[in-house]
Protein backbone atom coordinates (compact mmCIF):
# COMPACT_ATOMS: atom_id res chain seq x y z
CA UNK A 1 0.00 0.00 0.00
CA UNK A 2 1.35 3.46 -0.99
CA UNK A 3 1.73 6.04 1.13
CA UNK A 4 -1.08 8.48 1.15
CA UNK A 5 0.32 12.09 0.45
CA UNK A 6 -3.04 14.22 -0.08
CA UNK A 7 -3.50 12.82 3.71
CA UNK A 8 -0.22 13.33 4.88
CA UNK A 9 -0.15 17.08 3.66
CA UNK A 10 -3.54 18.24 4.67
CA UNK A 11 -3.02 16.55 8.58
CA UNK A 12 -2.26 19.20 11.34
CA UNK A 13 1.08 18.71 11.81
CA UNK A 14 4.04 20.31 12.68
CA UNK A 15 4.57 21.47 8.50
CA UNK A 16 1.01 22.99 8.85
CA UNK A 17 2.02 25.52 12.08
CA UNK A 18 5.27 26.34 10.14
CA UNK A 19 3.11 26.97 7.22
CA UNK A 20 5.22 24.57 4.96
CA UNK A 21 4.35 24.00 1.23
CA UNK A 22 5.41 21.24 -0.85
CA UNK A 23 6.25 22.06 -4.32
CA UNK A 24 7.98 18.85 -6.00
CA UNK A 25 7.50 15.23 -4.34
CA UNK A 26 9.46 12.95 -6.16
CA UNK A 27 11.71 9.74 -4.88
CA UNK A 28 14.41 11.90 -5.93
CA UNK A 29 14.15 15.03 -4.68
CA UNK A 30 11.43 17.41 -2.42
CA UNK A 31 11.28 20.86 -2.41
CA UNK A 32 9.68 22.62 0.08
CA UNK A 33 9.26 26.18 1.08
CA UNK A 34 8.52 27.75 4.59
CA UNK A 35 7.62 31.51 5.20
CA UNK A 36 10.11 32.77 7.73
CA UNK A 37 8.57 35.61 10.05
CA UNK A 38 8.21 36.41 13.74
CA UNK A 39 6.31 32.86 14.30
CA UNK A 40 9.64 31.00 13.38
CA UNK A 41 12.16 33.60 15.21
CA UNK A 42 14.51 33.10 17.55
CA UNK A 43 14.20 35.79 20.42
CA UNK A 44 16.16 37.79 18.58
CA UNK A 45 14.63 38.36 15.33
CA UNK A 46 16.18 35.81 13.20
CA UNK A 47 15.30 32.43 11.61
CA UNK A 48 14.93 29.71 14.46
CA UNK A 49 17.62 26.99 13.44
CA UNK A 50 15.42 24.66 14.77
CA UNK A 51 12.47 25.67 12.20
CA UNK A 52 15.11 24.47 9.48
CA UNK A 53 16.14 21.85 10.69
CA UNK A 54 12.25 20.67 11.36
CA UNK A 55 11.79 21.88 7.35
CA UNK A 56 14.48 19.49 6.64
CA UNK A 57 13.69 16.78 8.18
CA UNK A 58 9.69 16.96 6.82
CA UNK A 59 11.74 16.97 3.45
CA UNK A 60 13.81 14.32 4.07
CA UNK A 61 11.61 11.75 5.69
CA UNK A 62 8.69 12.68 3.01
CA UNK A 63 11.47 11.71 0.37
CA UNK A 64 12.34 8.73 2.13
CA UNK A 65 8.96 7.26 2.46
CA UNK A 66 8.26 8.00 -1.42
CA UNK A 67 11.37 6.01 -2.17
CA UNK A 68 10.82 3.30 0.91
CA UNK A 69 10.21 -0.29 0.30
CA UNK A 70 6.10 -1.15 -0.14
CA UNK A 71 4.38 -1.16 3.55
CA UNK A 72 7.82 1.01 5.01
CA UNK A 73 7.94 4.80 5.64
CA UNK A 74 10.82 6.88 6.42
CA UNK A 75 11.99 8.06 9.82
CA UNK A 76 14.41 10.71 11.13
CA UNK A 77 17.60 8.95 12.82
CA UNK A 78 20.06 11.69 12.80
CA UNK A 79 20.36 15.07 11.52
CA UNK A 80 23.14 17.55 11.28
CA UNK A 81 22.74 21.04 10.13
CA UNK A 82 25.00 23.43 9.87
CA UNK A 83 23.57 27.07 9.64
CA UNK A 84 25.94 29.33 7.71
CA UNK A 85 23.57 32.31 6.63
CA UNK A 86 20.98 34.06 9.00
CA UNK A 87 17.67 35.41 7.45
CA UNK A 88 14.86 37.25 8.99
CA UNK A 89 12.25 37.40 6.18
CA UNK A 90 11.25 35.68 3.31
CA UNK A 91 10.74 32.60 2.18
CA UNK A 92 13.14 29.61 2.95
CA UNK A 93 13.36 26.56 0.13
CA UNK A 94 14.35 22.96 0.76
CA UNK A 95 16.01 20.71 -1.75
CA UNK A 96 16.29 17.04 -0.82
CA UNK A 97 17.93 14.74 -2.59
CA UNK A 98 19.01 10.87 -1.57
CA UNK A 99 22.64 10.28 -1.12
CA UNK A 100 21.78 6.58 0.13
CA UNK A 101 19.11 4.59 -0.54
CA UNK A 102 18.79 1.21 1.03
CA UNK A 103 16.50 -1.37 2.43
CA UNK A 104 16.88 -0.32 6.14
CA UNK A 105 18.28 3.05 6.05
CA UNK A 106 18.60 5.98 3.60
CA UNK A 107 20.51 9.09 4.08
CA UNK A 108 19.58 12.69 2.34
CA UNK A 109 21.33 16.04 1.67
CA UNK A 110 18.76 18.93 1.98
CA UNK A 111 19.45 22.44 1.40
CA UNK A 112 17.93 25.63 2.44
CA UNK A 113 18.09 28.84 0.80
CA UNK A 114 17.20 32.21 0.44
CA UNK A 115 14.81 34.01 -1.99
CA UNK A 116 18.53 35.07 -3.74
CA UNK A 117 19.31 31.70 -3.71
CA UNK A 118 22.03 31.41 -0.81
CA UNK A 119 22.52 28.86 1.13
CA UNK A 120 20.89 29.75 4.57
CA UNK A 121 21.56 25.76 6.11
CA UNK A 122 22.98 22.50 4.82
CA UNK A 123 21.39 19.23 6.42
CA UNK A 124 22.16 15.53 6.25
CA UNK A 125 19.63 13.29 7.36
CA UNK A 126 19.74 9.76 8.32
CA UNK A 127 16.41 7.91 7.79
CA UNK A 128 15.33 4.97 9.39
CA UNK A 129 12.84 2.76 7.18
CA UNK A 130 9.79 1.59 9.98
CA UNK A 131 7.60 -1.14 8.53
CA UNK A 132 3.74 0.49 8.73
CA UNK A 133 1.45 -1.25 10.81
CA UNK A 134 -1.50 -2.82 9.00
CA UNK A 135 0.58 -3.35 5.71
Amino acid sequence: MPIDLARILDAQTLDKTLGVAYEELTPQRVVATMPVEPRVHQPFGFLHGGASVALAESVASIGGSLAAPEGMIAMGLEINANHVRPMREGTLRATGTPLHIGRTTQVWDVRLTDDADRLVCVVRCTLAMVKVEGT
